[in-house]
């Protein structure tokens, strides 16, 4: 008895996905430091928030809204909060939810060696590309000036001044539908 039920419970635990790496789901925004997000990010504290609009969209409301006619959009962009000039920069960063499902491309290999003579039938891995992989894709900023190379980090004298600026800047980057109603904004 104990037999016949192990090959059923075996086979559910090795059909299902098990998580390699999940991306996070930050509800508004989130500060943290930018290598610690994603390898590759700056070691700074960075503001981070989720994007749920098209590539390079954060790209074109930056343009438009500094008009910066598509020079140094990237980096070096100027504001100012209290009289006071800042700088940020930011990154459009993509980070994928991977699951384990290898185990079952092994059992459709196996099965199909056993039973089926020629082709391969998947029967136990999932042919849809995107339940495989989950692209989520986040805005990071970081922001310094002439005295702060860290205008974000928990000793700064401007970070709650800067979040507020922050946080209104991307609270009107999502309730735009379209980057040039920025310029009517204005």
């Amino acid at each position: 008895m104990k037999r016949l039920l192990l090959l059923p419970i075996f086979l559910f635990l090795f059909h299902s996905c098990i998580p390699l790496r999940i991306a996070p789901d930050i509800e508004d925004y989130k500060v943290s430091k930018g290598k610690k997000f994603k390898r590759g990010l700056p070691k700074r504290q960075m503001f981070i928030f989720e994007d749920h609009k098209d590539a390079y969209c954060f790209y074109n409301f930056i343009n438009t809204k500094f008009d910066l006619k598509h020079k140094n959009v990237h980096d070096d962009v100027p504001f100012e909060v209290d009289g006071k000039t800042f700088f940020f920069s930011f990154y459009e960063v993509g980070i994928n939810s991977k699951p384990l499902t290898e185990i079952s491309t092994l059992f459709d290999i196996a099965y199909n060696a056993a039973l089926v003579v020629g082709g391969f039938e998947p029967i136990f891995a999932d042919d849809d590309e995107d339940a495989v992989i989950n692209e989520h894709w986040y805005i990071t900023i970081e922001v310094y000036n002439d005295t702060e190379k860290d205008c974000l980090s928990m000793d700064s004298l401007s970070r709650e001044a800067v979040l507020k600026y922050l946080h209104a800047l991307k609270n009107e980057y999502t309730s735009t539908y379209n980057h040039n109603e920025v310029v009517f904004k204005n």
